[in-house]
């Protein structure tokens, strides 16, 4: 139990890192790229605004470049840098609305051609949209009386930087997994070694109890017999009797319960056969049935075999039908199944119980637990029948659940065949 409660809190702490540095990653790069296009949107811009229509040309190095708009060479609230167009890499073609090429600027890029330049205008053309990638560049259209001018950015270094960054978040946060799951795996162990102490010594109390208490039980069971030899039978006697053998009962079902949760202390494995043991198991509950007027029938596949404890699963199938006979109404149907389904064996108990909510019943398996307490005095039991089936099903490295349909209940035990 504590090496399951130990991989669940290492699942658990991992799973939750995995969701935040997922989100944060995702949120990081989503904000960079968002950043990415809106910086690559305002240079377009500023070009189509600097090459649509200049009010005028400087000269530098030799070169024709349009003058800023609004005559301003650095305008910072409008990102315009002057040095903008001896920085960046773009060309534009102007195509007719017929799609035809008006003209093209192509001085500002060296690896496109015209033609080039010319199917990538008009493929932009086509998706029908003002704003793109063509490959590496990113391209803006911009409606001018002699058609469409298409501005095409090139994105390539910016790309990289950007594809950089997310390989490069990506990998760092696998590393950081990574290394949080060892640590987890190293120290997990000391976070729960105060539960396993505590759970421990739980255990060992309820063991030293149990063996403890035999010894009165037996004085006082032996005192009865005398007493009421004495001074002959009487109701008074024969409760203390019953209530003596309840409470042997009781503690039998706890040290049983408490030794099949040791680990390394569970039962022998051996190959037995299974069939052969649920039908001898279920036998005597014939009669049980016939004497309180219900009907119970068991469908038993032949010829399975099961790794496992065959006293253990012997009082499995026993505390299954004990417990539907006790919880089923008068008239009620009791159905017991065994059945191999693909490379599982699926042992199922149902009873008639029409009380019961439709959904899971999962904490019908937890000790003491009772879906109706007001039948405790008339069933007789403790709780523990249930708790102790999953502690046998768990010994045997299988699943246990209950789940009810409204009108009956079904226990059903899997394991691998």
């Amino acid at each position: 139990m504590i090496g399951k409660l130990q991989r669940k809190f290492v699942l658990a702490a991992m799973l939750s890192l995995f969701i935040v540095l997922g989100l944060l990653i995702g949120l990081i790069n989503v904000l960079n790229y968002r950043s990415f296009i809106k910086e690559s949107d305002d240079t377009l811009s500023m070009l189509a605004e600097m090459n649509g229509n200049p009010p005028g040309a400087f000269t530098f190095g030799g070169r024709d470049m349009p003058e800023p708009p609004d005559g301003a060479r650095n305008d910072r609230r409008r990102g315009w840098n002057g040095e903008l167009p001896y920085q960046a890499r773009y060309f534009s073609v102007t195509l007719s609305e017929s799609g035809e090429i008006e003209s093209s600027d192509l001085k500002n890029v060296v690896t496109v051609d015209e033609q080039t330049a010319l199917e990538m205008a008009k493929t932009a053309a086509k998706k029908g949209r003002e704003k793109g990638f063509s490959g590496e560049y990113r391209y803006l259209g911009v409606h001018e009386d002699a058609g469409t001018r298409w501005i095409f950015l090139n994105r390539e270094r910016e790309h990289a930087t950007f594809r950089t960054f997310l390989w490069t978040s990506v990998g760092i946060s696998a590393a950081g997994f990574v290394m949080v799951f060892l640590l987890l795996m190293l120290l997990s162990a000391r976070i729960v070694r105060p539960i396993a102490v505590s759970y421990e010594k739980q255990k060992q109390f309820i063991t030293d109890a149990g063996h403890e208490l035999k010894t009165p039980i037996t004085i006082i069971r032996a005192d009865t017999d005398v007493l009421e030899e004495d001074v002959g039978g009487s109701e008074w006697i024969a409760d203390i009797r019953t209530q003596t053998d309840r409470l042997s009962s009781l503690t039998n079902d706890l040290i049983y319960l408490s030794r099949m949760e040791e680990e390394g202390a569970g039962p022998q494995m051996l190959d037995f056969p299974l069939s052969d043991v649920v039908s001898d198991a279920a036998q005597p509950y014939r009669a049980v049935a016939k004497a309180q007027s219900k009907t119970f029938s068991a469908d038993v596949q032949p010829m399975l075999s099961l790794h496992g404890d065959e006293k253990s699963i012997r009082k499995l199938v026993s505390i299954l039908l004990d417990n539907a006979m006790k919880y089923s109404p008068d008239g009620g149907s009791i159905t017991l199944s065994l059945r191999k389904t693909g490379r599982q064996i699926l042992l199922s108990v149902t009873n008639t119980a029409p009380n019961l909510e439709k959904g899971n019943h999962d904490r019908l398996f937890d000790r003491f637990y009772r879906a109706d307490a007001s039948r405790s005095s008339e069933t007789g039991g403790f709780g523990l029948g249930l708790a102790i089936a999953k502690a046998v099903v768990d010994a045997h490295k299988g699943k246990i659940h209950a789940i009810s349909d409204g009108q009956s209940l079904t226990v059903e035990a899997t394991f691998e065949a």
